[in-house]
Parts: structure tokens; C-alpha cells; sequence
């Protein structure tokens, strides 16, 4: 047993079975406790909405938490964004002419005023309609000068991210900044948004038995030693996974 750093998705990932939270948190306590591993959540929720899940559920306290899938840093207790992530973030980016753009495009739905932050533009899109809308809005923001990141996850969620953020890139920062290797980093997730994750070199990977078909599919595709798509779901799934690597 050492060391290692823990980071995962929210929403049906760790959260989708309180029985099974509350014994892997007791064994996420238990080793940080004594091996000093730290623990982030990383979701694609606002501030608001996940410090209502957070007292909701009664979560551990994070030692760091990512919101808006990559696009604000919180380190610790801090109540403001972590200043240096969001320096990164500012380059190449305009969220008022990017959001011109898209205005273009009325199948894109704007999400709620609490969903969207100076760095994400987020909007509802129809499975129906995204296999083609997508591709044409990346086309018109290149056309613009803009290199931004798309994620369509859920069959429902289409945000508009900086080019420098993502679950994954946020996940690299930190093992920067806590200077933590890679192979000693464990992420989870259940759907596209987590993709990031899993698509750097050495983590481990957990993906939850209830994951969404866009991450199964993608999984079985782009097969790796260091990934594990556990049979139990949710929390379950994850403890699953951290006893596959041998890391509880």
C-alpha cells in the first residue's frame, strides 16, 4: 500500500449507490489518513450545483475539485478559482465572439445562467441533430480563428471549453503541482466528459459498469493495460477497480 492520487467523475460514478459510497469512502479516509493519498472530484457541474451534491450526499472533504468539466480549479478549501489553472485557460480564448457564433445555430439550446462560467459555454443538443450540428460549429469556430475544445456527452450535453481544458489536462496539472506520477494516479468516470482521463498514457483507469455507451464504445476501441471496466456499477465499480490495481 502507498501513496496515490484519486481522482474521479461524480454523477453516476461515485454517486449512484450510497451504500457502496460509504464504505469506499471509508477506505479513501483510511488511506489518505495513513498514506497521505489525496482525493479530487472532477464533474462537469457548476460550483453551486456540486456544493449541493456535496452536502447532499456527504462527501468527503476533496482535497481538490475540478468543476465545469476542467474549466475551474479549486484547491483545498479556497472559495475562488485557482488563479494560475485559470491563466491558462485565457489564451486563444473569447467566450463573447464564441458565443456570437453559436447564436447562429438554433438547435443549440442555452443551459441555465448556473451552468455556464467564463470559461464554458455550454448548451441541450438532440442525439438526433449532434452528428451533424457538431461537426459545422467546429467548422465555423476554425473558420473564426478560434481552436476550442467540443465534448458532446450523455446524448444531451454539448459545452464549449478552451482548448487547454479538460478533465484530463486538469488531471495533468495537478499531478504537476503535487508533483505526483502518473503511474500512481488512479481516475474514474462513467461517460464521454471522462474520455480525458483515460486517454493519457500511464494512469489507471476505472470506468464503472454503468457507464454510458459513447465511453464503451470508445474503450473497446482503444483497448489499454491501465484501464479497467469494472462489472459492479457506480462506487461499487470503483472499489472494483482500486482492488483490480491493487491499490486498497
Amino acid at each position: 500500500m502507498a501513496q496515490f492520487l484519486f481522482i474521479t467523475d461524480l454523477d453516476n460514478t461515485l454517486v449512484g449507490d450510497d451504500a457502496a459510497m460509504k464504505q469506499l469512502n471509508a477506505k479513501l479516509l483510511h488511506h489518505r489518513d495513513t498514506y497521505g493519498t489525496q482525493i479530487v472530484y472532477s464533474t462537469g457541474r457548476s460550483r453551486t450545483s456540486y456544493e449541493a451534491l456535496y452536502q447532499e450526499k456527504g462527501l468527503i472533504p476533496p482535497d481538490a475539485v475540478v468543476n465545469g468539466v476542467g474549466t475551474a480549479l479549486y484547491i483545498g478549501e479556497q472559495e475562488k478559482p485557482h488563479t494560475p489553472w485559470s491563466e491558462r485557460l485565457q489564451e486563444g480564448w473569447d467566450r463573447d465572439r464564441i458565443q456570437a457564433i453559436t447564436a447562429h445555430f438554433s438547435d443549440l439550446t442555452p443551459q441555465p445562467a448556473s451552468e455556464q462560467n467564463p470559461f464554458k459555454i455550454s448548451f441541450f443538443l438532440s442525439p438526433e441533430i449532434a452528428p451533424t450540428l457538431v461537426p459545422e460549429l467546429e467548422r465555423q469556430l476554425k473558420a473564426a480563428g478560434f481552436t476550442v475544445t467540443i465534448i458532446y456527452s450523455g446524448s444531451l450535453d454539448l459545452d464549449i471549453l478552451p482548448i487547454q481544458a479538460n478533465k484530463g489536462l486538469a488531471m495533468s496539472y495537478l499531478q504537476e503541482l503535487w508533483q505526483v506520477p502518473s503511474n500512481t494516479t488512479v481516475a474514474c468516470g462513467d461517460s464521454g466528459n471522462d474520455r480525458a482521463f483515460f486517454e493519457r498514457q500511464d494512469e489507471r483507469g476505472i470506468i464503472v459498469g454503468n457507464a454510458m455507451q459513447e465511453l464503451l464504445e470508445w474503450h473497446h476501441a482503444n483497448p489499454s493495460p491501465h484501464r479497467y471496466l469494472a462489472q459492479a456499477s457506480y462506487a461499487a465499480g470503483i472499489l472494483e477497480g482500486l482492488n483490480h490495481f491493487g491499490l486498497i
